[in-house]
């Protein structure tokens, strides 16, 4: 699977530095700014990002150590009422509990043009907010005053930091265009940076430079007395631009726009002479070392947790098997407890009160199911993964930030299962689509490395329609239909709800009043590790006309194509590899002959013939027949192969579409 992840260690492209945005300085806003209604990077934006700059340097400070300042200046040119979201501003600051980014030096003003006359409106300092979002997480927000269709929004502020190995990305792109977007990163060489950047914009411009500057550190000891140090040392000079960067919009089939927006993100590697050499990258075993060890993560599996013995040995007293064994153990987990939270790696509570009270967060519930496997003799481990919504895990350096979800991997003899108690309708070895997300990681002393691809996963889907003749005109018959594991999970969840009566109604009123459905029935509906399996008697009576228009599909086909828009600026990715077949049987009604028929399709999507759809109907006497099948091998498809796949799904669309006409006889 191809992702677009840019390491950046030495080297970069070198162009001149004379290229620069128009409004590199505050309050450089004309009449010609202001009047200005199209740009072409998107004639339709509701608002543009007329230059977006970050200045970031490494300074030294008086705590005997370095902070990052930062100082961002951000102009936004609000073209209508669509776009006044543009005007509320958020800027996140970081915190540990005892230190805190420090918000300095905001100027913000709004313009507007009367006539001639550019009117300024400037920030009231009394009007900024502040916000305690998370545990590490504090937002200053505030409102740009006087804000009104065709205004111009500027903001500059610096932000200074003590956290040098907690540099916030700089994002690129947004969900407006943006003209012009750049960084410049000033690293002293007795630090080193890893440069990671994604997303599917290209550079316009990058640059570094070497220089010499003068470092200063200084710190106040006992009864007030202060030790300065000053020291001579080379400085990098880094510049990133982007220009004409296109908003990034939510489209169907994304995990996340996470992992394709165009951004930087920065990662302390060392420090060098004259500091006290060090490396700061981490290793995978050192951080999987770090989680057994801690209390808030595996010193609960890690025990004897003889307290489990008496609960967990009476559940397979009478299991003939260890795989039957662990079924038991994963199903009372599963069925018993209540998860109060799925996001999340650590746990807040000790596994014993997690077994004593039957509820827990997601990582909670499924370390406790871990420690009984284990209890029970088997070799159970944690897996810590990210999920779809929370972006791809760099398979290169180990950012724990980056996981937000345990699981449990067991070894039943040769097998090898991943089971996720949290959940209450999940078989047992299956987890749910957004945990194939790519690079997980095995909480064991060898950190063994985890890829779980959504290539792995098919979702097999057939349904089957018989039609026999009915009363005037019309046909009787049954349906039948076993959908994949994942859509049988969501219906499960559904019938929960809502009820089998109300599901069923459902399906009546998706065929429409001219067609009554009778005698509905759902097997395996509590029989997790298979599919459902969906039946029911269909009755349709189209009337006594001269000509009778029916579409074969009876609804079960693709309405809408689910890639609406023309292009495309990052990859499909399907949550698994699909294959969906039809089977249609039905008698010519009483009175009527075969006037129409759609024709039969057979298109490739790919050379080898692996994705395909197939569309073969057929008279045969009095019966017609239909096949219906789409396979898709792959999940994952580069934005070169949108249009094609749009095209594919086109075709789909218009085909499920056409209608067999029948004619009354003469």
């Amino acid at each position: 699977m191809k992702r677009l992840l840019t390491v950046v260690l030495g080297a970069v492209s070198l162009f001149c530095y004379a290229q620069e945005s128009p409004h590199v300085k505050f309050g450089k806003i004309t009449t010609e700014n202001l009047r200005k209604k199209l740009y072409a990077v998107d004639s339709a934006a509701n608002a543009v990002v007329l230059s977006d700059i970050g200045d970031a340097a490494i300074e030294g400070n008086s705590k005997g150590w370095f902070s990052v300042v930062t100082t961002r200046h951000k102009v936004v040119h609000i073209l209508n009422k669509n776009s006044y979201d543009e005007a509320n501003i958020e800027i996140p600051l970081y915190t540990n509990g005892t230190g805190e980014e420090k918000l300095e030096d905001v100027k913000a003003i709004t313009y507007n043009l009367e006539g001639d006359k550019i009117i300024e409106s400037k920030l009231e300092r009394s009007t900024v907010f502040t916000e305690k979002r998370t545990r590490n997480l504090i937002i200053k927000k505030f409102t740009m005053p006087n804000v009104k269709e065709g205004c111009i929004i500027e903001v500059q502020y610096k932000v200074s930091s003590d956290f040098i190995s907690h540099i916030d990305p700089w994002i690129f792109q947004g969900d407006i265009p943006c003209l012009w977007s750049e960084l410049k990163f000033s690293v002293p060489q007795f630090f080193s940076y890893v440069f990671l950047t994604r997303g599917y914009v290209r550079f316009s411009l990058t640059d570094k430079k070497d220089r010499n500057s003068q470092f200063v550190v200084s710190e106040t000891g006992g009864a007030g007395a202060s030790e300065r140090h000053a020291f001579n040392s080379g400085v990098t000079d880094y510049r990133w631009v982007m220009k004409d960067v296109p908003e990034l919009k939510e489209e169907s089939f994304t995990s996340t726009l996470e992992n394709h927006v165009a951004k930087i993100e920065f990662q302390l590697s060392s420090q060098n002479d004259p500091l006290t050499p060090r490396d700061f990258r981490g290793t995978w075993t050192g951080l999987t070392k770090e989680l057994l060890a801690a209390e808030y993560f595996g010193s609960g599996i890690s025990g004897s947790n003889g307290w489990l013995s008496d609960d967990v040995k009476p559940m397979f007293a009478n299991n003939s098997s260890d795989l039957d064994k662990a079924k038991k153990i994963y199903a009372h987990v599963r069925d018993g407890f209540t998860c109060t939270d799925y996001n999340s790696i650590y746990t807040e509570q000790s596994l014993k009160n997690t077994f004593k009270t039957k509820k827990g967060r997601s990582s909670e519930i499924n370390l406790l199911l871990t420690a009984m496997l284990r209890n029970a003799g088997f070799q159970a481990d944690p897996v810590i993964l990210s999920r779809t919504s929370r972006g791809y895990v760099y398979d290169l350096y180990p950012m724990l930030s980056r996981f937000n979800y345990v699981v449990t991997r067991v070894k039943v003899g040769e097998q090898t299962f991943y089971l996720d108690a949290a959940y209450n309708h999940l078989g047992f070895g299956k987890l749910l689509p957004d945990c194939y997300n790519g690079h997980a990681r095995v909480v064991d002393e060898g950190a063994t490395p985890l890829y779980l691809l959504a290539d792995s996963l098919q979702e097999r889907k057939v349904t089957a329609l018989f039609l026999n003749k009915g009363e005037k005109a019309g046909w009787k018959g049954s349906m039948s239909q076993t959908p994949g594991y994942y859509e049988s999970y969501r219906l499960r969840e559904r019938i929960k709800e809502k009820g089998k009566e109300e599901f069923f109604k459902g399906i009546q009123k998706d065929f429409g009043a001219d067609v009554k459905i009778e005698k509905g029935h759902v097997d395996s509906l509590t029989n997790y590790d298979l599919p459902i399996a969906i039946a029911y008697e269909i009755s349709y009576n189209p009337g006594d006309e001269d000509i009778i228009y029916q579409n074969p599909m009876f609804g079960e086909g693709y309405k809408k194509n689910p890639f609406a828009a023309a292009e495309r600026f990052y990859p499909v990715e399907m949550p698994y590899r699909i294959d969906e077949t039809y089977i249609l049987t039905m008698e010519v009604p009483e009175g009527y002959v075969v006037d129409e028929l759609p024709k039969q399709v057979l298109a490739k999507y790919d050379e080898e013939g692996t994705s395909f759809f197939e569309y073969r109907l057929q008279l045969s006497g009095n019966i017609i027949s239909l096949r219906s099948r789409i396979k898709l091998a792959r999940t994952f498809y580069e934005p070169d192969e949108y249009e094609g796949l749009r095209a594919f799904f086109a075709m789909v669309v218009k085909k499920h579409g056409e209608q067999i006409v029948f004619k009354k006889k003469k």
